[in-house]
Order: C-alpha cells, then structure tokens, then sequence
C-alpha cells in the first residue's frame, strides 16, 4: 500500500510539474505580454496598458473574428450533419466491420494534416481531379475557382476535423440503451419521434464534445486558410500567426490569444454545466 501511495504521488508530482512548466507558465507569460506595449525596438516593453485589448474593437479584426466564426460554425454543422449518421450507422454494425471503419477514420491521423492540406490542392486546383472529372462528363466548360476561395478552406477543414465529430459521437451512440428504442416503439412511437425523444437527448454529450472538438481548431489552424484560401482568407488563427511572426507585435498577438482563450473557456463552462444538469435530471 506504501508503494503504490508513493508511485500515486510521483505520477501527480510529474503532472503537476508538466503542466506548471508547459502549460500555466506559458499562459501566464502571454497574459502578461498582452499588457505590455510594442515598440519599434523591442518586442514587448513596459508600460501595463489596455490598449491591446482596445485595438480589438477595430473594424477589420472585428471583421476577422465574424468571418472565423461564421467559417467555424459552418464547418461545425457540416461536420455535424454528416458525422452524426454515419457514427449513428457504424455504431450499429457487427464488430469486425466496426473496427474495419473505426481504423479507416484514424488512418489519416497517421499522416501530417499539413501534408494532407497540400494533396487537397491537387483535387481543388483548376488542373485537378475534380475539374478534370467534371470537364471529362460534360458538366463544365472551363474549370471551376475552387482552390484559393472560403470554399476550399471549408473543404480543407472539415475534411480534417471530421474524424473529431465522428469519434465522440461514436463513443456516446454506442452506449445507448437499445431497451429505451425499443420501450418507445412499442409504446406507438415513430422513428421520427424516437430520434426526436429519446435518441437525441441521450447522444447530446456526444454532440457537444464533437462540436467543441471541431469549432475550436477551425478557428485557430492556420495553415488551412493559408494553402487552401490564399491571400483572401484570413482567420483567426492567421491573425494571430501573423502578429507575432509577421508584425511582430507580440502583445496584440497575446491579446487576441487570450480572448480567444476565454471564449474556449466559456465554451468549456456551456458543456461542463450541461453534463451537469444532464447527471442531474438522470439521478433525478
């Protein structure tokens, strides 16, 4: 017993540890940065100042975080609406098939997202395999604008973040208690009202924790709008790329992580209070 209370209280030594220096270190730095100033000479100087956060209620970054949004969102619901059934039907599938598809969904996990960005560009480009496809039917003249438009960048995403819907949605299906299905059905329910009363209130834990999976990386991953969107997509994760490597203005870049930070926290706080109530209403 003596033993295994020592290991228990090195292995929380080495977390504590980890995350102090990899984790609430460096965000303490950025929060402090934000409240610095920038100078031609120096990267970040006394003063303390709130002008950082001020900046942020310019047009243009305003602008930024409304199109980051509207793209996350979209991206989200797109994941959402194919996601859903098709862990809903892989869920539901004997278990050498499950595994079959279950690896097909990790198998581009093996693989750099970057290097699958950049074999989307042969797909998208006006020489590429859809356009050649579409031109060799006869439903095209001339090659479509797909690469370097909002369109590819919400290709590029969702095809990258659909995996993070499709597991935790798989996970929270499969734990589904069949006798509720079948206890509705005898009761005279239809497959719209069982979908609608039973099976998805029980797979929202599900829904929210692939939705929080896919919105928060599909505002912050940079290198999509960059390969995908060219110079007419600029994102939130850009922005901020951009301040601290291109403007070199590390306490604005700090300021924009940090609300950014926020909004993840209070996305973190909406799911954790519906577990919450969720567990709540379930003892109740």
């Amino acid at each position: 017993m003596k033993h295994n209370s020592g290991f228990k209280q090195l292995s929380l030594s080495i977390i504590w540890i980890w995350l102090l220096l990899f984790a609430l270190l460096p965000f303490a730095l950025v929060t402090i940065a934000s409240f610095l100033s920038h100078s031609d000479t120096r990267l970040i100087e006394p003063p303390f100042t709130w002008i950082n956060y001020t900046q942020l209620n310019n047009i243009l970054y305003l602008r930024i975080f409304k199109e980051s949004f509207y793209i996350a969102g979209t991206c989200t619901v797109i994941c959402l609406l194919v996601g859903y059934p098709f862990a809903y039907a892989i869920a539901h599938l004997n278990d050498k098939i499950k595994g079959v598809f279950i690896l097909l969904i990790i198998i581009p996990f093996w693989t750099s997202s970057l290097i699958r960005s950049y074999s989307l560009i042969t797909i998208l480009k006006p020489k590429g395999i859809i356009n050649s496809t579409l031109i060799w039917l006869g439903f095209i003249d001339k090659p479509l604008a797909l690469l370097f438009t909002n369109t590819a960048v919400m290709i590029g995403l969702v095809y990258n973040l659909l995996p993070f819907m499709v597991l935790p949605l798989l996970t929270n299906i499969e734990r589904l208690d069949n006798r509720l299905i079948d206890a509705a059905r005898d009761l005279g329910a239809n497959r719209f009202t069982t979908f609608r009363r039973i099976i998805l209130p029980l797979t929202l834990p599900g829904i929210l924790s692939g939705c929080i999976l896919v919105f928060l990386p599909a505002m912050t991953i940079f290198y999509i709008p960059d390969l995908l969107g060219g110079s007419k997509s600029i994102l939130l994760g850009n922005l901020i790329q951009n301040q601290f490597l291109i403007a070199q203005n590390w306490p604005l870049g700090s300021a924009i992580s940090i609300v950014f930070t926020v909004l993840l926290a209070i996305l973190l706080v909406i799911y954790w209070r519906s577990m919450r109530d969720k567990t709540h209403q379930d003892l109740l």
